[in-house]
């Protein structure tokens, strides 16, 4: 069966003019139609795209109304703002449905339709059955209910059921028409945008809570080590990044930390980053420490990467039951920094670091033995801090891991420990930038005495 073509009507601009729809009294139709002669709408085929129009702000209005005439007749839409409804009519819900294209703006349906016969639109004698229909035929258009002003109650209900208004018929005219239908195409696009930020907040939240939940939390029960940490994804809203960080003190005292960086800082790299650090955790308590667990965790960055071009750097630090000793492990990743007590903070040695994970097959580990002393705070990062610019506008200069030393020699000799002075070396290496850093950026801090 071939698709009827969609009448369109274009109207003539008048000041006052009347609707005339075939429900009205008998008189007072032959008096509209009477003073609506010289402007009669003309029916013409609808152009080939809507996207044509010389007009821009121009709306397209579907009328379902079962008058058998089909004489739908508006002859004044054009209004002060220059706006001109192009009408369209169908007789039933089945022809609807074929006139519903995308370039419909608003919907006026008749509340008198006949509801469908099949399809669950609601229980025998619901009188707003077809609108339901409709409602969920056209979720994304602006839907105006026409009735008789002596149903204002359905009328009401219409709206409550979700039209964005409603109009009597018996009272209808030529500006009341066009003004409904703005507002209502106004209307529907305002509960569209907060529908939609609704929907966005809700999955932020979510988001939120799963990244909080993500974060680790230190078991270090029994130890004498206090623990801060600095954590600040480059991501736009985002918990949690490409960094990741953890630390644990096992059942013989020994205290490990490790802190690494996943390559890139969108949420699949904050996934993997997750991953290593859960597997790290799980690999300490079993026993694992040095080139053996490093190469584990590689096996594991190789499995659930992306592409083989993701690699993840990798710092681990085990500390001595007795904190005067540790061993160090670098996979790729700049050296930690330590403070003694009396002496100006330095980075411990870096020599012996082998390449990131991800990037050689079979690559091999070295486990450096480090001597830490009675008082010290040793404080792990990731490249994040360090990489941002100095200097003036357009300087292409790199804080540096030297650069970082000075600054955290100066925060000590302010007298900052702890949680605040990790918090004034980020804030110091974003103002040295000049603005926020755009690598995500992880702090761990352990003091000892």
């Amino acid at each position: 069966m071939p698709v009827p073509v969609p009448r369109q009507r274009e109207s003539t601009a008048v000041e006052h003019g009347q609707v005339l729809l075939p429900k009205q009294q008998a008189g007072s139709s032959m008096q509209t139609a009477a003073a609506a002669a010289p402007v009669a709408a003309t029916v013409q085929a609808a152009p080939a795209s809507p996207g044509m129009s010389a007009n821009s702000t121009d709306l397209t209005l579907l009328v379902i109304e079962d008058d058998p005439a089909g004489t739908f007749t508006v002859p004044s839409l054009l209004d002060a703002a220059g706006t001109r409804v192009r009408i369209r009519t169908a007789r039933n819900l089945t022809e609807a449905e074929r006139l519903l294209t995308d370039d419909v703006h608003c919907i006026l349906l008749d509340l008198a339709l006949p509801a469908p016969s099949s399809g669950g639109d609601g229980e025998a004698g619901d009188r707003l059955a077809a609108l339901r229909h409709v409602l969920r035929l056209a979720p994304r258009h602006a839907v105006l209910a026409l009735t008789a002003e002596t149903d204002a109650d359905l009328a009401a209900e219409a709206v409550r059921v979700g039209a964005q208004d409603y109009l009597f018929r018996d009272e209808l005219d030529g500006r009341q028409l066009s003004r409904a239908i703005r507002y209502a195409v106004e209307r529907k696009r305002a509960d569209r945008a907060q529908h939609k930020l609704a929907e966005s907040r809700l999955r932020a939240q979510e988001n939120a809570r799963l990244e909080r939940g993500l974060l680790p939390t230190p078991l270090l029960e029994g130890s004498n080590l206090r623990f801060a940490s600095r954590y600040r994804p480059g991501r736009s809203r985002a918990l949690l990044g490409g960094d990741f960080y953890d630390t644990v003190r096992t059942s013989d005292g020994t205290v490990h930390a490790m802190i690494g960086d996943v390559c890139g800082h969108g949420p699949d790299e904050a996934a993997l980053g997750v991953e290593l650090r859960i597997a790290w955790r799980a690999l300490t308590f079993a026993g694992l420490c040095g080139d053996e667990l490093l190469s584990t965790l590689q096996q594991v960055l190789e499995h659930e990467r992306e592409s083989e071009e993701i690699f993840a750097t990798l710092c681990t630090v085990d500390i001595a039951p007795d904190g005067r000793r540790a061993g160090l492990c670098l996979a790729g990743h700049p050296s930690p920094l330590i403070a003694r007590q009396g002496r100006a903070a330095q980075l411990l040695p870096y020599e012996d670091g082998g390449p990131a994970l991800g990037l050689l097959p079979r690559a091999r580990w070295s486990r450096r033995q480090v001597e830490l002393g009675g008082s010290w705070s040793l404080m792990m990062y990731t490249d994040g801090l360090i990489e941002g610019r100095v200097g003036p506008p357009g300087s292409k200069q790199r804080l540096g891991q030297d650069g970082m030393v000075d600054m955290i020699n100066r925060q000590l000799a302010a007298g900052l420990r702890g949680e605040a002075l990790l918090e004034a070396a980020v804030t110091e290496a974003r103002d040295l930038n000049g603005g926020e850093l755009t690598d995500d950026v992880a702090l761990l801090l352990l003091d000892r005495g």
